[in-house]
């Protein structure tokens, strides 16, 4: 049996004993994971949002952080 992402999402919420992310936070999860992958190496994005959640941040705060970030590494030319 092979499950769609969102259903993945909401069994392993429910194995860790957490609400699964809203739609909205869903979507802001991607985009930082996006950009983590895209301005560095692939492997950023899921160790970027696994920090996010050990910083216990909301995920728009942490992809504001990830913003700033990109922005200050294309500012200093090394992107």
């Amino acid at each position: 049996m092979t499950l769609s992402g969102s259903e993945w999402v909401e069994r392993f919420a429910e194995r860790l004993g957490l609400d699964p992310p809203s739609a909205e936070e869903s979507t802001i999860l991607l985009d930082l994971a996006g950009l983590a992958a895209h301005s560095s190496e692939r492997t950023a994005a899921p160790i970027s949002c696994w920090l996010a959640a050990r910083a216990g941040i909301t995920a728009a705060k942490a992809l504001n952080v990830a913003e700033a970030l990109r922005d200050e590494i294309s500012i200093d030319g090394k992107a």
